[in-house]
Formats: structure tokens, sequence, C-alpha cells
């Protein structure tokens, strides 16, 4: 007969933790099965935990000995690795960090431990000597305490390139970063910046008459130019000159065009003016020498139109627009769409525009075909049929010749100004009224006015300050 394994008895059901009864194979509170618990093995030995004993305290009085670190000759040197072994102290089991095997045990070398010998010690021990940044040439990286880069470092080629781009002594310097070199195109050839030309922006100031033009705000060159100028009629009279050209944009080199007309007609009037030539012929003389010099443009080689090869080549073209203050005279000449107006000191007295255009617009108004508002709101308005250039029908010079009789102020500008003041009314209102006195802040006012107004065009003007004595003997005007 088989004998059965006695099951032990429980003192709490597996399932409810309650007490069962003596002999019960059920639980009578849940109804677990106490039989399926199965019996502890009789062959499994016990295993005593056994805690080693605790380490010695230190003495609480005794401070811990840190070892001294060495002097180091720069901040980003890292200091001597300490470990643990260089403290005493004990380990997890209560075992002393260094147990000296050598008879040199004092000095720290050659102490061992459980799991093998460590290397201790002070200073000079080859533990604080260990250098875990892998210089690649020890001897001169670790005197200047950089790494040694696998790459070269980016902020010495980018000083090295602003060194290399720096301008050489009276070399010209960008604008932009003020530190690069402009080279022969005008572009920085360190950050690349296009540079402001010298036309962009030019103003010039005499003692009678000052000039200011600007480039605007959408054009991309200035294609203006002006020329002032004083001489001495033959009784020593002074003669005040201001000449002012506007580039036909829809030509070839404009910008060439409108500063040779201004050159000559200056050059020609400084001639004939001081040979006692009467000023509204010498303006006659001066415009027909300003469209020579246009016209020679058209006869110079290929070569010298490289640099606008992208526009179609026409003959060079511009307006002009004079004015002369000699002998008591006032003396205009123009031809194209460039005004003079007429502010006198006396805001409550007239002012006056002394020129009519060469334009479509004029024509209609001439022709009775349309009133002013009208001519002037077509798009066809400022179509210009006067002009100096080789492609010119023909040379018709304006010339008018005034005797003010009251000090006022002359205004010698293109359409860039008056568009944004057309009537005579409009631009005596953008006039400072102290620009008898300080001709060339109002220069720069009415060339600010004409941005404000959005800048679509080159903007040029000449103020030429008028006095007179206020018992002159009344005014005239002679047109040709």
């Amino acid at each position: 007969m088989s004998q059965s394994h006695q099951q032990p008895a429980l003192s709490k059901c597996p399932g409810c933790e309650e007490p069962p009864a003596a002999g019960d194979l059920f639980c009578g509170v849940c109804g677990y099965d106490l039989s399926a618990v199965p019996a502890r093995p009789d062959d499994r030995p016990t295993m005593a935990i056994t805690v080693p004993p605790a380490a010695p305290a230190a003495p609480a009085a005794e401070a811990v000995r840190w070892p001294t670190a060495e002097e180091t000759d720069s901040s980003d040197v890292p200091a001597p690795v300490v470990r643990p072994a260089d403290v005493p102290g004990t380990d997890s089991g209560g075992r002393p960090l260094t147990e000296p095997d050598t008879p040199d045990a004092e000095s720290g070398r050659g102490a061992a431990s459980p799991s093998g010998p460590v290397r201790t010690g002070g200073p000079d021990s080859a533990a604080a000597r260990v250098r875990h940044d892998d210089r690649a040439d020890p001897g001169g990286a670790e005197a200047s305490g950089d790494f040694a880069l696998a790459a070269p470092d980016p902020r010495a080629q980018e000083h090295a390139a602003a060194l290399a781009a720096a301008p050489t002594p009276g070399a010209k310097v960008c604008v932009a970063c003020r530190s690069g070199r402009v080279d022969a195109d005008g572009y920085c050839e360190n950050c690349g910046h296009a540079q402001p030309r010298e036309r962009d922006h030019m103003e010039q100031e005499l003692d009678a008459v000052a000039a200011v033009s600007d480039r605007g705000l959408r054009h991309h060159r200035n294609e203006d130019s002006f020329a002032v100028s004083s001489t001495a009629l033959p009784d020593g009279s002074p003669a005040v000159v201001a000449i002012v050209c506007d580039g036909v944009s829809s030509a070839s080199r404009p910008d060439d065009a409108s500063a040779a007309a201004a050159s000559a007609a200056n050059e020609a009037l400084l001639e004939s003016l001081p040979r006692g030539t009467h000023p509204q012929q010498a303006m006659h003389e001066a415009i027909v020498a300003a469209s020579e010099a246009v016209n020679a443009l058209a006869r110079e080689p290929a070569g010298a139109r490289e640099h606008d090869a992208h526009r179609h080549q026409n003959a060079p073209a511009c307006t002009l627009v004079g004015a002369i203050m000699a002998g008591g005279l006032l003396i205009v000449g123009w031809v194209g769409d460039s005004r003079v107006y007429w502010v006198p000191e006396d805001r409550t007295q007239p002012t006056a525009r002394l020129t009519e255009d060469d334009s479509w617009a004029a024509q209609m108004v001439a022709a009775g075909l349309m009133n002013e508002a009208e001519a002037y709101a077509d798009e066809r308005a400022h179509a210009i049929t006067g002009w100096l250039g080789a492609d010119a029908y023909e040379l018709e010079p304006h010339t008018a010749a005034f005797k003010p009789d009251r000090p006022g102020l002359v205004v010698v500008c293109t359409d860039g100004l008056w568009n944004y003041a057309e009537s005579a009314e409009e631009m005596a209102a953008a006039v400072p009224a102290d620009a008898q006195e300080q001709p060339l802040p109002a220069a720069r006012a009415l060339v600010g006015h004409a941005l404000d107004g959005g800048g679509h065009d080159n903007v040029t003007v000449a103020l030429l300050p008028f006095a007179v004595r206020p018992q002159g003997a009344g005014s005239a005007c002679d047109t040709v």
C-alpha cells in the first residue's frame, strides 16, 4: 500500500488569510482549495544571512586630510584628479581603502585593494599627472590650454578672411561692414554689399547758389546732373549760373548725357559771360554747346557703351534747364520738361512758373484741346517733345529774360521735384521760409519733400536767392 504525503497544517488561508478549521480541505470563507498548497521540500537547506561587522567610526574631532592640489598655470587646465583611495576611509566590506603592501606605504604609493592595485599618492604620483584631454601636441598645447582640433578653427578662418579683405591705406571702405575693401565694380569684397555711387547724392554750395541731387527711392542710379558756378561780367559785377539736366531713361547712357550737357553748358557760360556776351545770348549758345556734347556721345565706339549693353542702343539724350543772375536780370533757358519757378521773398506776392514744358501735355494745353488738369492727368503727359541728343528732330532752345522788382528765390528743378509740387503755389508752399538765407538746407528740404512724396524719380534742384532794391524800376519780361 502506498503512502500519501501528509499535507502540512496552514495557519491562514492563502486566498483570504482567514484561519481554516482543523482538517478542512477547503476554506470555509472563500472556498480556496487548501490541498493545492505545495508542501515545503525537505531537502532545501536554510541559508543564514550574515551581516559584516560595522567599520569603526572615525573620531568626530578628526578632520579629513584632503590631498593638496598642485599649482596650475591656466584656469582651463584641470586640477589633479582626486581618487577615492586618496582619502582615508573604508569600503563596503569595512576594509580600509589603502592597505600598504610595500615599505613605501607612508608616501601613499603601491597601495593594494581587494580588487587589485590602486595607484594613490600626492602631487608627484602618476595618478596626479594623468591627463584625459588627449592633446595632439602636449608640449605646445598644454602651455596654451587649447585643445588641438581636427578641423581648422572657423573663428581663425573668418579672421583671416577679414584681414584679406581689409582695405589698404587710402582704399575705399565698405559702408555696410566698415572693414571690407571695395572692388572696381562697386561691391565689398568682404560682405558683398553694393556701394553707393558718387552720383547717388550730390550737393554743392557757392555764395549765391546751392544745388542738391538725389537718386530717389525707385531708380537704381541717378541720371540727373547739375553744375553751379559764379563769374564776373566785364564791369566787375557778379554773374551766378545754375544748370540742371535730366537724362532720358528710355535712351542709352542717360547719366552720361546729363553730365556731359551740364558740364558743357556751364563751361560755355563761364567763357562767354566775362567777354561781355549778353546773358540771354550766352544762354542760347550754352544750350547749343550742351547739345553738341550729348551728340558726341552717340559717336563714341561701342566699347564705351559696354556698361549699358542691356539697354537698346539709341542715342543718349537728356533735358536741360538753366538760370543766370547777372546785371539785375534773371535769364532762363531750357529744352525739355525741367522747370524754373519764381518764389518772392514776400509770400503774399504772386509766384510764377517761368518755363513752358516741351511735352505732350503742354502741347495739348497750348492747342486748346485740353485744360491743364486734364492734360497732366493723361498717361502721355510727360512724353517730351524736345530734348538734347543726336536723334532729336530739331534743336529749339528756349530763352527768356526777366527783371524782378522785388527779392525772391529762383527754383531750378527736374520733374522729380515738380511732380510733387506742380503749380507755382504748391512749389512756394514747399520752399522753406528761410530759403533766401539758407539755400543749401532749403534745397535739401525740397529733395526731402519729393522723397516723402514717393521719390519715384531722380530729384535735382538748384536755388538762387535773387536780391534787388525794393525801389526797382519795375519788371520786364522778354521771351524768345
